[in-house]
């Protein structure tokens, strides 16, 4: 049986959820606040990126946030299996799975940083 399509607000919960389980870092809430009414099928979404990248900004008014572009990582990893994608195993695999695909491997040294102090 198929899922329906996943939305914007619950690929980015998920994501904040995964990037930050205690949900202790106030740059992840205030990107998930961006979104949370966005129930637009990630399907149907022309630019995510630009749409999260948006939403990125909103949430850290200072400086790019690696936990931010960690939780954005994951986003654009769930939509790339068309909103479908139902990642019920070890978060922190799903967290390497998308900064691979994201960077290719080679990720922003403050993301790199980030993984290592997780």
């Amino acid at each position: 049986m198929d899922r329906p399509t996943a939305t914007v607000s619950e690929l980015v919960r998920q994501a904040v959820e995964v990037t930050d389980p205690a949900g202790d870092d106030e740059s992840l809430s205030h990107f998930e606040e961006q979104l949370e009414d966005d129930d637009e099928p990630i399907t149907a979404v022309e630019n995510l990126e630009e749409r999260l990248a948006l939403a990125a900004e909103g949430a850290d008014y200072e400086s790019d946030d690696p936990a931010v572009s960690v939780a954005t990582a994951v986003v654009l990893y769930l939509a790339h299996e068309r909103g479908r994608a139902n990642y019920d195993r070890d978060p922190d695999e799903l967290i390497e799975l998308a900064v691979r695909r994201q960077w290719h491997g080679d990720p922003p040294s403050d993301v790199s940083d980030w993984l290592e102090s997780r």
